[in-house]
């Protein structure tokens, strides 16, 4: 016997929705074993620019590990952040 799904109110904006699907259980609005996998190839994260500042002699360690990993410094930064921010 399938269950009796009920229909999602109409949203007036993206706040509303986000607090009615934190205090509802989705299984009582969507059939999760009928939901498909999809791959969005084309998606990219946001970047947001920043300007920091960095003694010299540390620029220079972080570009000659980055030339010894053959990668561009500011990957090797963004990688190190990422690692280091997944530890916390």
């Amino acid at each position: 016997m399938s269950k009796h799904l009920k229909t999602p109110p109409i949203f007036t904006s993206e706040a509303e929705e986000r607090l009615f699907w934190q205090t509802h259980d989705s299984t009582d609005y969507l059939d999760w074993s009928k939901a498909q996998s999809v791959v969005l190839p084309n998606l990219k994260p946001t970047t947001k620019t920043i300007s920091l500042r960095l003694p010299q002699h540390l620029l220079d360690a972080i570009k000659a590990a980055a030339n010894a990993r053959d990668v561009p410094y500011q990957s090797l930064i963004k990688i190190w952040l990422q690692e280091k921010a997944q530890e916390h």
